[in-house]
């Protein structure tokens, strides 16, 4: 492993990162990955419990993992594998407390009310809404709120002003 330097320069960046330290699967495949490349297959072989490919996907968010293809035997089909990117944290970024603990909270909590809030931001990009800023309004919080859930959830996203719901395969 070399010697990468995660630098996060927006807050909203710790979220996929905190969601992946906070759960003991995510943190064990991310260890896994630390130490070598291995297939989605081979990670389920290592694992006790939990879902592998959701995993990958958190990681991927974080921009915690990178992925090749692994050269098949001759006969079989080429698999993706996969290694950590990084081993090494420095944050450069400045925001307010506000912004901040919604962001922590975001990211280690199970709260209920979160819950509600996806299922609310799922259905506005749905209807076509995809604005951060018009959905941050009409539900009455931050949008960097709304960007720190798009950060939770596997298959949402930030793309530029906007969400994305992604597709469960990626």
């Amino acid at each position: 492993m070399s010697g990468h330097i995660r630098i996060v320069n927006d807050p909203v960046d710790l979220v996929p990162l905190l969601i992946t330290f906070h759960n003991a699967t995510y943190k064990q495949v991310y260890d896994l990955l630390n130490k070598s490349w291995m297939t989605e297959e081979e990670l389920s072989d290592q694992m006790a419990e939990g879902d592998v490919g959701q995993c990958l996907m958190v990681l991927k968010k974080g921009s915690l993992v990178e992925e090749k293809w692994r050269m098949p035997v001759p006969g079989q089909k080429p698999v993706k594998e996969y290694r950590a990117s990084y081993n090494k944290f420095r944050a450069n970024f400045q925001c307010n407390f506000g912004d901040l603990s919604d962001l922590l909270f975001i990211a280690i909590s199970n709260d209920e009310h979160l819950r509600c809030m996806v299922e609310k931001v799922e259905e506005e990009l749905r209807s076509g809404n995809t604005s951060i800023n018009d959905i941050a309004r009409k539900f009455g919080v931050n949008p960097v709120f709304i960007k720190g859930l798009a950060k939770r959830i596997p298959h949402l996203d930030v793309k530029g002003q906007g969400l994305v719901l992604l597709e469960r395969s990626q």
